[in-house]
């Protein structure tokens, strides 16, 4: 199994925990405690803790971006794409993308920390488009 792959494997077992740790054991322990109902939940209003919120958004942004990231390495194993360069790229963007939404989830948002978080953000980008960009390069 290749680097791109196994952070794809990566970046699904994130994606599940922040559903599962973030969210779901939240909800949950309310709802056991006998403090919220499983009805109560609504995804178009905000609930919890601030913490929490945060947690919501943060699983949004994993699952919004799984399936792009997904699609790159789709596109990489086509064309049979295997280098340096791209699994640094794929280990590079898993790391913005743990560290952005530990920030994001774990610390009060003021505005050093936003910028920091913010600041990670555009290394997923480039590291996406970077890897897109080799394997549409392989393509003739």
């Amino acid at each position: 199994m290749n680097i791109p792959v196994l952070v794809l494997l990566g970046f699904t077992a994130w994606t599940l925990t922040i559903l599962s740790v973030g969210v779901g054991a939240y909800r949950w322990s309310l709802i056991l405690a006998g403090r919220a109902s499983v009805a109560e939940w609504r995804a178009d209003l905000p609930q919890g803790a601030d913490w929490y919120q945060r947690a919501m958004r943060a699983r949004m942004n994993c699952v919004k971006n799984l399936p792009v990231y997904g699609a790159i390495v789709v596109a990489l194993t086509v064309v049979g794409l295997r280098s340096p360069f791209v699994d640094g790229l794929s280990e590079a963007m898993l790391a913005a993308w743990i560290g952005q939404t530990s920030i994001h989830v774990a610390l009060r948002q003021t505005n050093a920390v936003v910028s920091v978080r913010f600041a990670l953000f555009p290394i997923q980008l480039i590291c996406m488009f970077a890897m897109g960009a080799a394997a549409a390069a392989m393509i003739r």
